[in-house]
């Protein structure tokens, strides 16, 4: 890997070597790192220990100085960051300095500092922080800059970074290393402060429509509200078994039974299962609910909030997403999950009445591979779903709902009227991908607990992402609950749209990732 180094020819040979401790001769450090090292302990020998620094005023920002400098040209300012390049001319050098809002330019030279320190700021390294005070100009070739009356060195980076020009490109160090990939590329930092504005936005949005905001178990002795396969751990204190939650549902509902009518949680959902592009064990979902609406009012809602948080994110409900132009604005399309199947060229289930045709069907339109069951325990409804996602779901680019979805796979989902067969539920498909799940939410407490039981007999047969039976959700409904609709958003596929981020890991900070290998 190549590294920066400070531009001046011979500084690092310049630098007087120091008998390293015992400690420090035995780690393989690269030269420059002990190099590096070796300069903090001649600051430490001089009594000039940088890592002894609390506090630096900082001022200003480098955005501000640039968007104001016409009240600011020749105000005194302090300015804080990582030094990420040196400009060496003699008895005068530039240097950039990087904050949170991006780069500015200071002049220092030994005129103004004094010999004695502006030797020192020479051996400074590209990563270390640094303070600086001093006055806001325009240099002659136009650029605002700070002239440094007095340079701090705040801290010694010890590692060298990655080359300048070329960032931190290998995919798995950016994820694994993130506080490099931030340092190095301005995108995935730009990408991160987004993501917050966007969570903002959504709680903005969601205030001011009288939502609630509340907080629900991690920990849960049921993991339910979903089907997914959940984290498994173990309290000492309790001798109890506890699972990471699934879903915020079944909780969430509860509040709606206490009677605050409108309540969210955005927060950290688990589960046991794949990683890929799409997919981390650990993410984010917003869970909402509203009382005396129902699926309808959750479609509205949905579309409303997704091009809100697209205008506060970019400035327009058209989305630019990996070369395709997505458009958020209401209204977005809706149809029925059957409609979608025979639209893309799968099998009319209007004509498919039985289980058994069902299963014919499967094997005449191989979907056999999309099943996620064994095709004898397979019911009409989940050749639905398998044939939907086999036929139609990549298909869906446009911001679009599917509605009305088989009984059988909506557990906790009102029926609609007059067909027992179907639900009251709709998915929201952007770019091909699932963002959100909504139902007009199942409120009988006797019709409940039979679906529930009949997914107990579904986990009997060997499918472990089957709901668990909540005895306490149970009561809960037995107390009454209004009619509600209820909706999960995947935050973070909305913010891979909303940054046009190509993967997940592009927009969590920190994913699960297997261990380093040497």
């Amino acid at each position: 890997m190549t590294y920066l180094e400070n531009t001046e020819p011979g500084n690092a040979e310049n630098v007087e070597r120091k008998e390293m401790s015992e400690e420090h001769e035995e780690q393989n450090y690269s030269e420059q790192t002990r190099i590096r090292r070796e300069k903090l302990f001649a600051l430490q020998k001089e009594g000039k220990d940088p890592f002894k620094h609390t506090a630096f005023e900082q001022t200003h920002h480098s955005i501000e100085i640039k968007e104001r400098f016409e009240t600011l040209e020749g105000t005194d300012v302090s300015i804080a960051g990582r030094l990420m390049s040196f400009r060496s001319m003699g008895k005068a050098s530039f240097a950039d300095i990087q904050d949170r809002d991006g780069r500015i330019q200071s002049y220092i030279s030994v005129t103004d500092i004094g010999e004695e320190a502006y030797a020192e700021v020479k051996t400074y390294d590209i990563g270390d922080f640094v303070g600086i005070q001093g006055a806001v100009f325009r240099t002659k070739r136009g650029e605002i800059s700070v002239h440094a009356a007095s340079v701090t060195l705040l801290a010694k980076g010890l590692e060298p970074l990655p080359e300048k020009y070329h960032g931190l490109q290998d995919t798995e160090m950016r994820y694994r290393r993130r506080y490099l990939d931030l340092i190095m590329n301005r995108h995935s930092f730009e990408t991160f402060q987004k993501r917050t504005k966007i969570i903002s936005a959504i709680r903005s949005f969601l205030d001011a429509r009288g939502f609630i905001e509340v907080e629900t178990p991690v920990l849960s002795a049921i993991a339910s509200g979903a089907a997914a396969r959940p984290f498994v751990t173990q309290s000492n204190a309790l001798n109890l078994q506890l699972h990471l939650r699934i879903a915020t549902e079944l909780y969430l509902k509860r509040c709606i039974v206490g009677g605050m009518e409108r309540v969210y949680e955005l927060g950290k959902d688990f589960r046991n299962e794949g990683v890929d592009t799409r997919h981390n064990p650990e993410f984010t979902m917003l869970e909402l609910y509203q009382a005396y609406t129902d699926y309808h009012g959750m479609m509205e809602l949905c579309e409303n909030l997704a091009a809100e948080v697209a205008r506060t994110a970019r400035g327009s409900t058209a989305v630019t997403y990996q070369r395709t132009e997505l458009e958020f604005a209401a209204p977005w399309r809706r149809i029925t999950m059957l409609d979608a199947i025979v639209e893309y060229g799968g099998p009319d289930f209007n004509c498919i009445r039985s289980d058994e045709d069902a299963r014919k069907a499967a094997q005449d339109c191989h979907l056999i591979d999309t099943l996620k069951k064994k095709l004898p325990d397979c019911t009409r409804g989940d050749i639905m779903n398998a044939a939907f996602e086999h036929f139609a779901e990549e298909k869906l680019i446009q911001p679009t709902f599917v509605i009305d979805y088989p009984t059988d796979i909506s557990p906790l989902t009102k029926q609609k009227p007059g067909n027992p067969d179907m639900t009251e539920r709709f998915e929201a498909f952007v770019y091909g991908r699932e963002l959100a799940n909504a139902y007009s939410e199942l409120n009988d407490p006797i019709v409940q607990l039979n679906r529930f039981r009949q997914q107990a007999k579904e986990r009997e047969l060997g499918d472990d992402e089957a709901y668990q039976l909540d005895e306490d959700f149970i009561s809960s409904l037995e107390i009454g609950m209004p009619p509600t609709g209820g909706m999960g958003i995947g935050i973070d596929r909305l913010i891979m749209f909303l940054t046009d981020s190509a993967s997940i890991r592009d927009v969590i900070l920190f994913p699960v990732l297997k261990p380093a290998h040497d």
